[in-house]
């Protein structure tokens, strides 16, 4: 039997970058604005600060500067990418595609480019999405980037959600590869679980967009029922590819979940067994990012030296609609 036939085609992670707001807003800053405390936001979310975009600091500026980041830790330049996929909830238009403008400013002159739009599984669902196209044969190499601006659809009167939720954008370059060992051992996405239920819009929606009220809206959101529901969902899909990679909670190395608060992240970890040491946290310094939480997240945990090559990260998170979904990946 050839040594090929012993290889599997896999989406492999090149790089991976972030992009932060210049401007930092600590919880004491936000007493000034609603009836809170920094005691009481930090015992129920473990959030301090969240960065919050300027006037020029679009959802697209902050992607490109994130997959500008991220090209250069894989070595690569913007013509190397023939894939785009942007997962955001707050594009910087109804159309074109924030992917599109993120294209344009790479120098991308080929290939596709597009939005996703799962909210907080975005980043998720966009590395699933791209895994399947560079599994196809049809593309080589992909940009999958979160990015959001949610600052600009948050009610700054309601302090059960203005006090949660921040800006950002991460990214990572997968790269289509034959030359992976099967099995879990191999690098490469492992496994992608997603899910949806669209019974539960009331409980995480906003409430405004063009095809209903022609406004952007606000975000609006029933805590406790997310909550609830968040701890209980997050599991199965974890379970699920736990399963299929023939893996367990002991073989993570890291285990990055979706930046939301950490109450949530704890519990999580605890009902799936993994252990603490192994959560990658960063809510604590950028608050809900949304669809940009797990690239933040993983760039943070890659710079400071946690992350290597060949670690085992389980992905994970949650979203409104509701969305939920978990990506197994061996870096």
């Amino acid at each position: 039997m050839s040594d090929q036939a012993h290889k599997t085609r896999r989406s492999i992670v090149r790089g991976c970058g972030s992009y932060l707001p210049e401007r930092i807003v600590a919880n004491r800053d936000l007493e000034e604005i609603v009836e809170t405390s920094d005691p009481w936001i930090v015992q129920r979310t473990g959030i301090r600060e969240r960065r919050i975009a300027g006037p020029e600091e679009t959802t697209s500026f902050l992607g490109l500067k994130a997959a500008q980041a991220a090209l250069a830790d894989a070595g690569l330049e913007g013509n190397d990418i023939d894939l785009i996929v942007c997962a955001t909830s707050t594009p910087d238009f109804t159309f074109p595609a924030t992917a599109t403008q993120i294209q344009m400013g790479i120098g991308m002159e080929h290939g596709a480019a597009f939005d996703i739009q799962a909210v907080c599984t975005g980043f998720v669902y966009g590395v699933s999405t791209a895994d399947k196209f560079l599994q196809s044969g049809s593309h080589k190499r992909a940009l999958v980037i979160g990015a959001e601006t949610f600052s600009r659809i948050i009610d700054w009167t309601d302090r059960g959600t203005c006090v949660l939720f921040g800006d950002g954008a991460g990214a990572i370059v997968l790269e289509a590869s034959d030359d992976e060992e099967p099995g879990p051992r191999g690098r490469g996405v492992l496994t992608t679980k997603l899910r949806s239920d669209g019974r539960h819009r009331e409980k995480l929606y906003v409430d405004g967009g063009p095809g209903s009220t022609k406004t952007t809206g606000h975000l609006r959101m029933q805590g406790q029922d997310v909550f609830k529901f968040a701890v209980s969902k997050v599991i199965d899909v974890v379970t699920d590819a736990f399963e299929e990679a023939g893996v367990g909670p002991d073989d993570l190395d890291w285990f990055v979940p979706h930046q939301a608060n950490r109450r949530i992240i704890e519990a999580s970890a605890d009902k799936l067994g993994i252990a603490r040491e192994k959560v990658v946290i960063t809510v604590d310094r950028h608050g809900n990012t949304s669809a940009a939480s797990i690239p933040l997240a993983l760039d943070a945990a890659k710079r400071d030296g946690r992350l290597k090559e060949g670690d085992l990260v389980m992905l994970e998170a949650i979203g409104g609609g509701f969305t939920w979904g978990s990506a197994l990946v061996r870096w």
